[in-house]
């Protein structure tokens, strides 16, 4: 009893309080802030049929590299579906990225060797590069020996016939009205029937192609109004314009496209050859210089630019361009040029004599007369070529006999043009 009491320990309490006070902060507070210590998030994954809607809906938009962003998602998340393939390979050949297309529909066919829409898709991007319309039209018959019923098959199957040369006209005409009875409310089938109207003169038969061309509009007119914000539909509606002599139309369809696609040079410089057409030079350089910018590397954009350099009298500038186009080469800011070989094309041919009146009017005549005897001896019966190369050789001659001392190269220089220094094909 005569024991004394021990006093309670206040800091012993204390300290416990307080281990027990972080326990429960560093639980309930520390942990589930913390990112590294939380653990998996719980934001739910995308599923590969929402990537793929969104991709459809983007197509359907006109946002073509969008909705191929969209459709490789979908791949990711499901890289066994080959009808996600097929979709991206469609998309890809709208937005004019044909091997990679042609890539996408292959892998499909590895997973399903039997897809009709692989097949008919990797036609349709083998169609489009160069000297592979024979291996279109083998892979577009295997689709339609599987699904012969299928609307976009068939508007595939036309293009391709219509490409192939003129023994096809006819079974193109004939296929191009089964598609739109089959589904006559697709962007596919009418476009195939207006490629097919624009690009041959007597599909049915008809003896006035101009009334072919007037046909071909009112059918890209139908697939425009099925989805309007497709860029391709416009460029080749305003070519069907631009054939029929119709600037205005064609430059207004050309407009439409690069708003829909700015990043596109194909609609600069389509708006640069319409111009140039019609002898608006300026605004035709202009166009040029805009479709290089968006495409740097593409040497026709850049021989396109150096040829309304000539226009405009800017004959050291054309010299340039039109150098790094045909011989290829880096520019200042690094890119590499790939060459343009020499061919019967119109188009080629135009670069060529451009470039040596280019170098003629600046006394570069070594380099002038080697273009020239290039051109003849290709023997080709372009009469405007022709007579290029005649007043190549004249300019040179009169250099000689009269040496230039006026300086090339500045807007308002004299110059005596012939037609075939200032005449520009109707075609791009």
């Amino acid at each position: 009893m005569n024991r004394r009491r021990r006093r309670p320990n206040y800091f012993g309490w204390a300290i416990f309080g307080l281990v027990v006070l972080f326990g429960y902060y560093f639980n309930q507070v520390y942990l589930p802030a913390s990112p590294l210590l939380a653990g998996p998030t719980t934001t739910p994954t995308r599923s590969p049929e929402a990537y793929a809607t969104e991709g459809e809906q983007l197509f359907h938009q006109g946002k073509l590299a969008l909705a191929i962003d969209a459709y490789k998602a979908a791949i990711n998340a499901s890289p066994q579906d080959p009808t996600l393939y097929v979709a991206l390979a469609r998309t890809q050949v709208w937005a004019a990225k044909y091997q990679e297309a042609q890539a996408n529909a292959e892998n499909a066919l590895l997973l399903n060797p039997n897809n009709a829409m692989a097949h008919a898709v990797r036609a349709w991007a083998l169609n489009f590069q160069p000297d592979k319309n024979g291996p279109a039209l083998e892979a577009i018959g295997e689709a339609l020996e599987i699904d012969p019923n299928n609307a976009i098959i068939q508007s595939y199957y036309v293009e391709i016939l219509t490409d192939s040369g003129f023994d096809n006209y006819g079974t193109a005409a004939e296929q191009s009205r089964v598609a739109l009875a089959l589904d006559g409310g697709i962007v596919e089938t009418h476009r195939a029937r207006g490629y097919l109207l624009a690009r041959v003169p007597d599909p049915d038969p008809n003896p006035d192609p101009i009334t072919n061309l007037e046909e071909a509009i009112l059918e890209y007119k139908a697939a425009i109004e099925i989805n309007s914000k497709l860029s391709l539909l416009f460029l080749e509606q305003g070519q069907n314009y631009r054939n029929l002599s119709l600037k205005d139309d064609a430059i207004e369809n050309f407009t439409l496209a690069n708003t829909l696609d700015p990043a596109d040079p194909q609609p600069d410089y389509l708006i640069s050859r319409t111009y140039a057409t019609y002898g608006e030079y300026e605004k035709a350089l202009q166009y040029a210089d805009t479709a290089v910018q968006n495409n740097p590397v593409d040497a026709t954009l850049r021989a396109n630019f150096g040829v309304m350099y000539y226009r405009n009298f800017l004959y050291e500038e054309a010299v340039q361009e039109l150098g790094l186009a045909i011989y290829g080469g880096t520019t200042k800011e690094g890119d590499e040029i790939e060459a343009i070989p020499l061919t019967n094309s119109p188009r080629v041919s135009e670069f060529y004599f451009t470039f040596g009146l280019a170098l003629a009017r600046t006394n570069q005549c070594g380099q002038a007369l080697q273009i020239a005897q290039d051109l003849q001896s290709r023997g080709s019966e372009d009469e405007i070529t022709q007579e290029a190369t005649n007043r190549i050789i004249e300019i040179c001659q009169e250099n000689l006999n009269n040496p230039p001392t006026s300086t090339p190269g500045i807007v308002g220089v004299e110059a005596t043009a012939t037609p075939a220094e200032t005449q520009a094909t109707p075609t791009p």
